[in-house]
């Protein structure tokens, strides 16, 4: 098992949501947040290092909303899917949707795991806790800044 801190891009527009989940993590202390974006342009600037985010640390996963403006969770995973320098990094899609059309179009564009979000603090407590089990102790995920830095090399 690992035992490192998995950093994770949260990319959700919805301010309820990103705050329940941070305070989720918090129950977590494996799972660090390092950046909260709130659309999908967003996102692939920060992923990309681009702009004010030129120094951002490379996450270890992803968690991907669909419905977000811009660019939806859809257009972000298949924009960063066909990308050679970040195409490596997990996305786990985290949205309200339970729809299977859903479901299969992440998976189809190289999502790892599709979530519903849980409806109440207890619920997603529960759910964060296994996904820090997973994601941080038995998913192997390549060192993160180190792959990061030698991806975006000129």
């Amino acid at each position: 098992m690992q035992n490192n801190i998995l950093d994770v891009l949260l990319v959700d527009d919805n301010e309820d949501d990103t705050y329940m989940l941070q305070e989720a993590f918090t129950h977590a202390p494996i799972l660090n947040v390092v950046c909260v974006v709130r659309d999908g342009e967003e996102a692939l600037a920060y992923l990309r290092r681009n702009g004010v985010y030129k120094d951002a640390t490379r996450p270890g996963v992803v968690l991907l909303d669909i419905n977000m403006p811009k660019k939806n969770g859809f257009e972000v995973l298949r924009e960063l899917k066909d990308d050679p320098q970040i195409c490596s990094i997990p996305v786990v899609i985290f949205t309200t949707s339970e729809r299977d059309e859903d479901v299969v179009r992440c998976y189809a564009n190289g999502a790892c795991t599709f979530i519903s979000k849980p409806v109440d603090i207890e619920s997603l407590k529960k759910m964060v806790a296994q996904f820090a089990l997973y994601w941080g102790a038995l998913a192997k995920i390549p060192g993160q800044d180190r792959y990061f830095r030698a991806a975006h090399q000129v």
